[in-house]
C-alpha cells in the first residue's frame, strides 16, 4: 500500500462505497417490481420515456437519466429473473453504474459482464439515440444478441445484430428452421432460432445494436463514401460499451482500418522478388532487428540484388518502386511466418491476429506487404490497391457522446485508457472471493525441454481427471503440441482460428472431468469454461472441484501481462477452485529478444547440471519477465501515441470532409444551390487571388482570366454576356469579381432551369469530385508522411513537419475540390455520374510495422495532390483550369 493509500484512503474503494448507497435503493424497489404483471413491466419503458421527454425539466439529458437509473436498473433485473433466471447480483448493478457514467468497469472472469451490460444498455437506450454494444468477434456479438435480447424484449426494446456476412434483428416470433445454425450458447440451447435475418441499416436503427469494432468501424467508412442517403446505414454515435476494452481500444488500436479498391499495377514484380530475396543471406546482405521488427538491406546486398536484377543503380533506374518491392519481399520472408502471422487457406493468404489467435479473412496488410506475402506462398498475388477511406479505432470510438467499456484485466493500462480516451478504470469487487490458486512460473533451458515437461504435466493432470486448458501463443506451437499429446495417446481437443467454427462445441465442453482443450489466444477473452461442462452436470460439477478445478497452463509469456491475465482468468471464476502456471524457457521470443542475457544463463543452468526438461524457479529471471514485458507494452503504448498523434492530423481533415460530404447528402434542393453559389464565390476569389491580387487594373493578368472562364463555360456564352467586355471595363478589383460572380451565377441558374434534375446531377457530381480529390489527398498525405521521417536527420521534428504541411496540402485540397466543381457544373449533363462500386473493395486492418515504404517519385506525389487521376471526373484538357485553383492553364501549372 502507497503511503499517500495510507493517508487518503483508497479512491477506488470510496467510489464502490459511494455507488453501493445507489445499490441500496435498487434492492429496496425489488419487492415492488416483483408484484408487476409481464405488461406492467413493459409499459414501464413507455412511462420512462415520457419523463425524459418531459419539457417542463429542462435539466440535461444525463441528469435525467441518473434520476431513472435506481428504477431502470431494477426493472432490468426484474426481467432477467423472468426471462434468464438470472438475477443481477450487486456487484454487476456497480459495473452497470460504472458503465452508464461512462467509465471502465474492471470485472473478474466469470463476474457476468455480458449481463452487467443489460443495465446500462437498457437506461440510455430510453433516449431513442441507440446503443452500440461492441464485441471482439461475430460469434460473440451474436451469442450475446441472442441471449440478452430476452430481458430487452420483455421491456419493449428492440435488438439488433452486425455479423462480417448478415445482420439479424431480434424476433420471438421467428423460427430457424436450419438444425445447422443452432449454437451451443452457456448453458442453454437457443441460437440463431430467433434472429430474423434483415438489412444492416435495420440492425443499427434497432433500439440496441451488437457488433464487432471492425464492422461498426468499417460501417462508419462506408457511410461516408455513399452517394444516397438510404444507403447510409449507422445513425449518430451516441453511447458505446465495448466489452473487451483493453484489447479492442488498446491492442487493436495500433492498425488502422482501411477501405481500399484495387489498382492496376501488375504483381510480376512481387513474384520477382518472392525468388529473387532467398537468394541474400542474413548478416551479409540483410540485418533483422527483432526488436523493432524491422529488416535492413545492407551495401552488399543492394549490390548483389542489383547484379540479379541486372541494373546499375536500383535507385536512380527504377526509382523508388523496385526499392519498395525489395523491403516489402524481404520483411515477408524474415518477419511474416506462415501459422503465426497468417494461414494460407484455399489458395488465400489470411492474417491471424497476434491478440486473439482468430482468423480475419478480408483484412489486408497494405503497402504491398500483403502481396509480397502472397508471392512468397507461391498464391495468386492480387492486384496492389487505393486508399478509399481509413480511420484509427482511437479517432472511431471517441465519435461517441459517450464510452463505457467493460475487461477483466484494464488496471494495468489506466494511464492509456485515461490518456487517449479520458476513461477512468474502476475495480469491481467480485461477487464471492477468488480462490484460484496462481503458481510461479517454470523456466527451462530449451524449448524441446518445455514441450517434455508441459507435456508431462498434462498427463499427470489428465490422469486424475483434472481438466486442463493449454494456452498457445501461435497455431504452429498449438500444432506442435497437439502432436506431441497425441503421441503420448492423451485424447484432447484443438482450437485455433483453423477450426474456429467449433470454438463454442470445444468450450463447452472444456471444463468436464478428463478433457484437455489446447488452445491459441481465442480461449483468452469472452468465454467462460464451466465446470463440468454444458448443460451443466452437477455431479460432474463436483467431482471437477475435487481435483482441483480447471487448470491453466500457459506454455509462453506473451509480450502484454493483460494477455497472461486473460489466459489464467479462464480458471476460478465466481469463487471456483482452479489453478494456472506459466511454462517458460530460455529460447523463447520474449526471453530471447528482450531477457537478460539467456545464453549466459542457459550456460550455468547447464555446469550446474539441470537437465533441458528440469525447472528452476528463480527471482531474477522472474523479474526479467516481468521488465521485459514492460518494456514491450512501453514501446506498444509509444507505437500507439504515434499513430494517433499523425491520425489526429488527418483526423480534423476527415471531420471537416466527411461533414460538408453529409451536409451536401442530406441538402435541400435549396440547400445545394446555396452551396453551388458559395462554391463559385470561393473559386473566383482564388482566380482573382492568383491573377488580380493587385488594387491596380493595369497589373491585372486579364488575358489569364478570361482563358481560365472560357474553359470553363466556353467561348459562346462569354460572348453572348459580352463578359470580356466587361472585364476589361472593370476598374475596381469587388467590381471585377462580382462582374464575374453575376455571369457565373447567372449561367448555373440557366443551366440549372434548362435540364431536368440539374441539382441532383449536381449533387452527386460534388460528391464524386469531393471523393476522387479526397482519395488522392490520403495518398499524398500518406507520401507525406513517410518523408518527414528523414527531416529528423536536420534537427526537425517530423510530426510538427507534418502538422504543417499538412494543413496547407488541405488548404490546397479545399481549392481544388472548388476548383474541380465549378469546371464540372457547366459541363455536366443529367444524366447519372459514375459512382465508386462498393462490391470490390478490400477492407484491410494492417499490422503496425506495415507503415513503412519509400516516398514516392516527383511526379507520382504531383499526381496523388492534385488530382490527375480523379476516377468519375471529366479527364483535364491542356487548356482547361488547372484544378489546384491556381487560374491557370492546366498545361502552364500542373500539368507541365
Amino acid at each position: 500500500m502507497s503511503i499517500f493509500t495510507k493517508i487518503f484512503g483508497d479512491p477506488n474503494a470510496k467510489i464502490i462505497d459511494e455507488l453501493s448507497l445507489i445499490i441500496d435503493v435498487i434492492n429496496s424497489l425489488e419487492s415492488q417490481f416483483e408484484k408487476l404483471s409481464n405488461d406492467e413491466l413493459k409499459s414501464k419503458t413507455s412511462e420512462f420515456k415520457k419523463r425524459l421527454l418531459d419539457s417542463s425539466d429542462d435539466r440535461p439529458e444525463e441528469n435525467k437519466l441518473s434520476d431513472i437509473l435506481p428504477e431502470a436498473f431494477a426493472l432490468v433485473r426484474e426481467a432477467s429473473k423472468r426471462t434468464l433466471n438470472q438475477r443481477h447480483f450487486d456487484v454487476q448493478l456497480i459495473g452497470g453504474i460504472v458503465l452508464h457514467r461512462g467509465q471502465i468497469s474492471e470485472m473478474k472472469t466469470g463476474e457476468g459482464k455480458t449481463l452487467v451490460a443489460t443495465l446500462p444498455a437498457y437506461l440510455n437506450a430510453l433516449t431513442g439515440k441507440g446503443v452500440h454494444l461492441v464485441t471482439v468477434n461475430d460469434y460473440l456479438a451474436r451469442r450475446d444478441a441472442s441471449w440478452m435480447a430476452q430481458i430487452y424484449d420483455a421491456l419493449g426494446l428492440t435488438v439488433g445484430c452486425i455479423n462480417h456476412d448478415i445482420s439479424y434483428l431480434y424476433d420471438a416470433t421467428w423460427k430457424n428452421t436450419d438444425d445447422d445454425a443452432r449454437d451451443e450458447l452457456g448453458s442453454f440451447k437457443v441460437a440463431k432460432d430467433f434472429l430474423r435475418p434483415c438489412t444492416r441499416r435495420e440492425a443499427y436503427a434497432a433500439d440496441i445494436t451488437y457488433g464487432t469494432n471492425n464492422e461498426y468501424g468499417f460501417d462508419y467508412l462506408r457511410d461516408n463514401m455513399t452517394y444516397r442517403t438510404e444507403d447510409m446505414v449507422q445513425r449518430e454515435h451516441n453511447f458505446a460499451i465495448v466489452d473487451e476494452v483493453d484489447s479492442i481500444l488498446i491492442d487493436e488500436a495500433r492498425t488502422p482500418l482501411i477501405i481500399s479498391i484495387p489498382d492496376e499495377e501488375s504483381g510480376e514484380l512481387y513474384k520477382t522478388f518472392a525468388h529473387l530475396v532467398p537468394k541474400l543471406k542474413e548478416n551479409i546482405d540483410y540485418n533483422i532487428d527483432e526488436k523493432l521488427k524491422a529488416v535492413t538491406i545492407t551495401e552488399e546486398g543492394i549490390e548483389k540484388v542489383e547484379s540479379l536484377l541486372g541494373v546499375s543503380d536500383i535507385y536512380t533506374e527504377k526509382g523508388m518502386r523496385f526499392v519498395r518491392h525489395l523491403e516489402q519481399a524481404l520483411r515477408a520472408k524474415t518477419l511474416y511466418i506462415r501459422d503465426r502471422d497468417y494461414v494460407v487457406k484455399n489458395g488465400e493468404v489470411i492474417i491471424v491476429d497476434e491478440f486473439t489467435g482468430r482468423l480475419m479473412p478480408g483484412r489486408r496488410w497494405s503497402e504491398g506487404l500483403h502481396q509480397a506475402v502472397e508471392a512468397k506462398e507461391s498464391v495468386i498475388v492480387q492486384k496492389e490497391s487505393r486508399t478509399l477511406a481509413t480511420i484509427t479505432f482511437q479517432n472511431y470510438f471517441r465519435l461517441y457522446s459517450k464510452l463505457g467499456g467493460m475487461t477483466g484485466t484494464a488496471i494495468t493500462s489506466a494511464e492509456e485508457l485515461h490518456k487517449v480516451y479520458n476513461l477512468e478504470v474502476i475495480q469491481i469487487p467480485t461477487n464471492k472471493p477468488m480462490i484460484r490458486n496462481d503458481r510461479p512460473d517454470r523456466i527451462y533451458q530449451t524449448e524441446d525441454g518445455k514441450w517434455h515437461a508441459v507435456a508431462r504435466e498434462i498427463k499427470e493432470r489428465h490422469a486424475k481427471g483434472q481438466p486442463v486448458l493449454v494456452g498457445t501463443v501461435s497455431i504452429d506451437k498449438n500444432e506442435r503440441l497437439s502432436a506431441i499429446l497425441s503421441r503420448d495417446g492423451i485424447s484432447h481437443k484443438m482450437l485455433n482460428a483453423k477450426n474456429h467454427e467449433e470454438e463454442g462445441a470445444i468450450i463447452a465442453q472444456a471444463g468436464r472431468l478428463n478433457a484437455v482443450t489446447v488452445a491459441t489466444n481465442m480461449a483468452g477473452r469472452g468465454v467462460d469454461i464451466i465446470l463440468g461442462g454444458i448443460p451443466q452436470d452437477s455431479e460432474q460439477n463436483r467431482m471437477v472441484r475435487e481435483v482441483g478445478g480447471l487448470a491453466v497452463l500457459g506454455t509462453e509469456r506473451h509480450e502484454a501481462r493483460r494477455i497472461d491475465d486473460q489466459l489464467r482468468g479462464r480458471a476460478g471464476r465466481q469463487g471456483d477452485s482452479g489453478e494456472s502456471q506459466f511454462f517458460v524457457s530460455l529460447e523463447d521470443d520474449l526471453m530471447r529478444i528482450f531477457g537478460p542475457g539467456p545464453e549466459r544463463i542457459k550456460g550455468l543452468m547447464a555446469r550446474l547440471g539441470i537437465s533441458e526438461d528440469e525447472a528452476i524457479e528463480n527471482k531474477m529471471i522472474s523479474r526479467s519477465i516481468e521488465s521485459a514485458q514492460g518494456k514491450i507494452e512501453g514501446f506498444n503504448f509509444d507505437t500507439r501515441k504515434h499513430v494517433l498523434e499523425y491520425d489526429d492530423v488527418m483526423n480534423k481533415q476527415r471531420i471537416s470532409i466527411y461533414g460538408r460530404r453529409k451536409r451536401l447528402l442530406f441538402a435541400s434542393q435549396e440547400e445545394i444551390e446555396r452551396e453551388i453559389f458559395s462554391v463559385i464565390k470561393d473559386f473566383i476569389r482564388a482566380l482573382l487571388g492568383a491573377h488580380a491580387h493587385s488594387d491596380y487594373p493595369s497589373e491585372w493578368n486579364i488575358e489569364e482570366i478570361k482563358e481560365t472562364l472560357r474553359s470553363v463555360v466556353g467561348d459562346q456564352l462569354l460572348e453572348e454576356q459580352k463578359l470580356y467586355e466587361k472585364i476589361s471595363q472593370s476598374e475596381h478589383r469587388e467590381d471585377l469579381e462580382n462582374t464575374i460572380y453575376d455571369f457565373l451565377a447567372m449561367s448555373f441558374v440557366e443551366k440549372k432551369n434548362a435540364s431536368n434534375g440539374y441539382l441532383e446531377i449536381a449533387r452527386g457530381a460534388m460528391l464524386q469530385a469531393m471523393d476522387a480529390l479526397w482519395i488522392d489527398h490520403l495518398e499524398a498525405m500518406d507520401y507525406l508522411r513517410n518523408s518527414v521521417r528523414l527531416r529528423a536527420y536536420g534537427q526537425r521534428d517530423p510530426l510538427v513537419e507534418y502538422k504543417n504541411e499538412g494543413a496547407q496540402m488541405f488548404r490546397t485540397l479545399e481549392g481544388h475540390i472548388n476548383g474541380y466543381i465549378v469546371n464540372l457544373l457547366f459541363k455536366i449533363q443529367a444524366q447519372p455520374m459514375q459512382e465508386i462500386r462498393l462490391d470490390n473493395v478490400q477492407y484491410q486492418k494492417p499490422s503496425a510495422q506495415a507503415f513503412g515504404g519509400a516516398p514516392p517519385s516527383h511526379k507520382a506525389t504531383a499526381d496523388a495532390q492534385f488530382g490527375n487521376r480523379a476516377s468519375g471526373a471529366s479527364q483535364i484538357g491542356r487548356n482547361d483550369p488547372c484544378p489546384c485553383g491556381s487560374g491557370k492553364k492546366y498545361k502552364r501549372c500542373h500539368g507541365k
